[in-house]
């Protein structure tokens, strides 16, 4: 039976985000994902297998290799998610930023 995880709970874990750092810039194996980290093969596995299950990353396998991909789509959904607080954000540092030229202008 497959696990549903959330996938921010998925990204909240530094390690997670490092892997899909890795994994964004180019597809690789879970031994060459696992040297780039000063921790157990089985411990990165695990972390693979929640991305996995999270659908932000995918595998694919060649021949007796896993390769595992970076999913995008996935990640645009997050993106979609946030964005409504960066444009809000956004609206607020501009209207600091009138209100400190005016401040500004006034001495």
């Amino acid at each position: 039976m497959e696990l549903r995880r959330d996938i921010f709970q998925a990204i909240a874990d530094p390690t997670r985000r490092a892997i899909l750092s890795l994994v964004a810039l180019q597809s690789m194996t879970p031994g060459a994902i696992a040297e780039n980290f000063n921790t157990s093969r089985q411990t990165i596995s695990k972390h693979i297998q929640i991305l996995t299950e999270c659908q932000l990353l995918t595998q694919e396998q060649t021949g007796r290799e896993i390769f595992y991909h970076f999913n995008p789509t996935k990640m645009k959904e997050v993106a979609d998610w946030l964005e409504p607080f960066r444009q809000m954000w956004d609206e607020r540092f501009n209207k600091l930023e009138t209100i400190m030229k005016k401040y500004k202008s006034k001495k």
